[in-house]
């Protein structure tokens, strides 16, 4: 059996905590597919090809590293891809509580899938999309908060 990990998430935008975890996880798993969900209930702030393209670019140099997008349940997409693990950081507590009741729903839907959990590195414990996307909104420096393979200009809307 070979050892695929989803990271599912909308990455809106992708963050040094995001890329914190999938390269803490690469000694892990074979592979690492990172998951852009569609939700239609969410409007989201980039527009999904801008999303893949950035994952792309930081992850360019990773060839276990695949970005993909997607629509519906997390858990048919595990088992489309042939992935028995999901990959989720963890900042939090409620994160905590959070996660573990979509990875019990997930292992109820397909009792081959596990969830792996990795807590993030101190320095990012208080980093989201959401903070990243108010101040990109408001006009402040984002560039601590993203990925050292993109520019910020690149965030720009």
């Amino acid at each position: 059996m070979k050892r695929i990990a989803l990271f599912p998430g909308s990455f809106d935008p992708i963050t040094r905590g995001h890329e914190s975890i999938v390269l803490r996880a690469l000694p892990l798993f074979e592979k690492i597919i990172i998951a852009i969900g569609v939700n239609e209930q969410k409007d989201a702030f980039f527009p999904l090809k801008k999303r893949k393209a950035w994952i792309e670019q930081v992850f360019a140099p990773y060839p276990k590293v695949e970005v993909t997008t997607y629509g519906g349940l997390t858990v048919d997409l595990c088992r489309k891809l042939d992935a028995k693990f999901i990959l989720r950081g963890l900042r939090t507590s409620a994160d905590f509580e959070f996660e573990r009741s979509i990875g019990q729903m997930n292992k109820k839907m397909y009792p081959e899938l596990e969830t792996v959990f990795l807590l993030t590195t101190p320095e990012h414990t208080a980093l989201n999309s959401y903070i990243v996307r108010d101040i990109i909104r408001h006009g402040g420096d984002a560039t601590p908060f993203i990925p050292d393979a993109l520019d910020i200009t690149a965030y720009l809307p």
